[in-house]
């Protein structure tokens, strides 16, 4: 079955980082942000985990719960949380049954090579276990913004940055005046 935005979100129960069971339809009454990711510890995973992290209360005042999804070990997850100092729990779907239930274990290329792997998408569930939303373009540094629906903050410029793009501007316009000169 295709998951879309206001159909109910498929229940599941799996274990979480320390052994114990999670069960989605026991957080009814909570909206949720479940989360898939492909591997602990990796550069794009690390990104989003650690954006949801250092947003989380934010996401707590919107009255969300995080779960992580991926199938890395309870042991990994451990590893994960405990480096990264992540608040949230992270769920250990090593046989693939949410993964299933969500259509998230997918086929993957990389180099022209097909392999198959975990599809990082997000699925936003309301108090009712609704899906509101599924964020299937995830950008990892700004993932709460995508869940808050903010627009991320401007890239702050530095003055060093601000003199280069002065100096660029200006010698854009002698230029101009100059090609304007040779006609």
């Amino acid at each position: 079955m295709v998951l879309k935005p206001g159909l109910k979100a498929p229940d599941f129960t799996v274990n979480d980082q320390d052994g114990k069971p999670v069960t989605l339809s026991e957080l009814r009454g909570k909206k949720v942000v479940l989360y898939f990711y492909p591997k602990d510890q990796t550069p794009g995973c690390t990104a989003e985990a650690c954006n949801l992290r250092d947003n989380y209360k934010a996401l707590q005042k919107q009255g969300y719960e995080v779960l992580g999804v991926s199938t890395d070990s309870e042991k990994s997850h451990q590893k994960f949380i405990a480096k990264e100092k992540l608040p949230f729990r992270l769920l250990a779907d090593v046989d693939k049954v949410i993964h299933k239930k969500y259509n998230t274990w997918v086929e993957k290329s990389m180099y022209g090579r097909k392999y198959m792997g975990t599809a990082r998408v997000t699925f936003i569930i309301n108090e009712q276990g609704v899906i509101d939303e599924i964020i299937e373009k995830v950008d990892t540094k700004n993932h709460t913004d995508q869940i808050l629906k903010k627009q991320p903050a401007a890239k702050k410029t530095t003055p060093a940055k601000r003199a280069v793009k002065k100096a660029v501007k200006k010698k854009v316009a002698v230029k101009k005046k100059v090609a304007k000169k040779k006609k």
